[in-house]
């Protein structure tokens, strides 16, 4: 264990710098694939056939296609014909639209599943279809698709690992550049294995709390 830590410590806080990015990076991409996927499950239930059918061409491509090909079609591939993005923004987009596509299949799952009576009364009642959808329908969507939606998330947080491969010094490039400097691959990647589980649990905590919080209101709001 001294050894561990004397090989490793004077690259600590390189290590802790790609840590806090890939945090920020997969911060900026949860809300992003958040916003995406609820959009593309409002429009994947839209009674248009034309934008239900974009929708699920959407969902479709992102989720049947490896994510790896996706970012090197942004990085490399957009850049062709003029378009360029820094390496961070890059993978930041493309996490969100990968994440976006399977959390509008959770929130559809969500939209699908909220009682007819619910909508019927809520008709009956004069409401607007816009103000039914997100005052009723989709509050309800999202909190019982907060639990499996947070599978999602946390496999967002594993696949940034990927973003390595297009020059990001993130969590797994660092440790890449950590194990060819002192030639402890076991050592670092130890430290890797540690880093992401200590990462992901932390944000399983943080679903459990916000879909505790959502029920709780929810009753709260019914008994009231």
């Amino acid at each position: 264990m001294n050894q561990l830590w004397v090989t490793l410590a004077p690259h600590l806080p390189f290590m802790l710098e790609g840590f806090l990015l890939t945090v920020f990076a997969c911060t900026l991409a949860i809300i992003g694939a958040v916003i995406i996927g609820a959009l593309m499950a409002s429009l994947r239930t839209s009674g248009n056939r034309i934008v239900r059918g974009v929708a699920f061409a959407y969902s479709d491509v992102f989720r049947n296609t490896p994510f790896i090909v996706q970012l090197f079609f942004f990085f490399y591939g957009l850049p062709e014909i003029g378009i360029y993005i820094g390496a961070f923004e890059t993978g930041v987009i493309a996490l969100s639209i990968i994440g976006g596509a399977f959390v509008s299949d959770v929130i559809r799952s969500g939209i699908l599943a909220v009682d007819q009576g619910v909508i019927e009364a809520a008709k009956v009642s004069g409401l607007s279809r816009w103000t039914i959808f997100t005052k009723i329908v989709l509050p309800i969507a999202l909190r019982t698709s907060v639990r499996p939606m947070g599978s999602v998330l946390i496999n967002m947080v594993l696949t940034s690992s990927i973003l390595s491969t297009i020059t990001i010094n993130e969590l797994t490039g660092t440790a890449k550049i950590v194990a060819s400097t002192t030639f402890k691959p076991f050592e670092v990647y130890l430290v890797l294995l540690v880093l992401y589980a200590s990462l992901t649990y932390a944000l399983s905590l943080l679903i459990n709390t916000v879909h505790r919080r959502l029920n709780r209101a929810m009753d709260t709001g019914g008994a009231a």
